[in-house]
């Protein structure tokens, strides 16, 4: 199982600040399509994606038991 955790406008998007999937094993890129089907308005092109923390590459491989997280563009001043 992964852990997904939204923050900002992707929490009140999605409705919710977490979820599990029921996956072994997928890379950013999936997750991040998985994300832009499951939840139309994403902007999957514009979120980055940490794993365990640590910011991750869309080929990167994410594992059951890790987290993740979305992590939407900053804007302010």
């Amino acid at each position: 199982m992964i852990k997904v955790n939204y923050f900002a406008r992707l929490r009140e998007l999605t409705g919710k600040g977490e979820e599990s999937l029921e996956r072994e094993s997928m890379t950013v890129a999936e997750l991040l399509d998985w994300a832009e089907e499951t939840y139309p308005g994403f902007g999957a092109d514009n979120v980055q994606v940490a794993v365990n923390e640590e910011y991750a590459l869309k080929d990167d491989v994410i594992k059951s038991g890790d987290v993740c997280a979305f992590i939407p563009p900053v804007s302010g001043g």
